[in-house]
């Protein structure tokens, strides 16, 4: 899902590149209301998260213009939080708000809770040769034979799946499955890795998990 982040302090736009990039977003930004319009035009984000107090054109003006080419969703986020802040806002096609300074954890919750709104989710059937991993109901055949996993499980090789022969180091493992709670020495990748492998092996089946010494781990025949 495709991100434009609207605001002109660059900090808050460095922030939340950064953030919403960990959690598997397409992130970009704008500065100001002019640059959000022509981004939004061009590219077509599944969301917009746009503070009002813009250079040039305001936020408010920015929502009415967006809404009267698309239904992408708009999630105001600023420091304006009177509640006639708040009606302006919805009332210039926002539909949700969050008011500046804001818990990060909130604001992705948000934003999913809105594309899932918006945006139903199709699913995808992702396949490294013998395995086959339908995203939307969750389950998982190698060989044709199902095979069932844990949530973190199921998470870990989504990973593998949508990176074949990409190498990928622990950090990305960290970041991509269990966001940043783990410390360097913390050997849950390794267990789940195991869990997979024993998953997978089962019945005489190839697994195509390998290991890659001292960087982490590869998805690959």
């Amino acid at each position: 899902m495709r991100i434009l982040v609207v605001d002109d302090d660059p900090h808050i736009c460095s922030l939340l590149q950064r953030g919403l990039s960990y959690e598997g977003f397409q992130v970009e930004t704008a500065v100001d209301g002019l640059q959000a319009l022509a981004k939004a035009r061009d590219n077509g984000p599944d969301l917009v998260v746009l503070d009002i107090l813009l250079p040039g054109l305001d936020g408010l003006e920015v929502a009415r213009r967006l809404k009267q080419g698309s239904q992408c969703p708009i999630l105001m986020l600023t420091a304006k939080g009177m509640l006639v802040d708040k009606v302006a806002g919805f009332d210039a096609g926002a539909d949700d708000y969050l008011v500046k300074p804001f818990d990060f954890d909130e604001l992705v919750v948000r934003i999913r809770a809105l594309l899932r709104r918006c945006h139903p989710e199709q699913g995808e059937i992702l396949r490294f040769r013998n395995i086959v991993m339908d995203t939307s109901t969750r389950e998982v055949t190698h060989t044709g034979e199902p095979i069932s996993f844990s949530m973190k499980e199921f998470d870990l090789l989504e990973l593998f799946l949508r990176n074949p022969r990409k190498v990928l180091t622990r950090k990305v493992i960290f970041e991509r499955v269990w966001g940043l709670d783990f410390g360097a020495d913390s050997n849950v990748i390794e267990v789940y890795v195991r869990y997979l492998r024993a998953k997978l092996e089962k019945g005489g089946r190839p697994c195509p998990i390998h290991t890659v010494r001292g960087v982490g781990y590869v998805l690959k025949d």
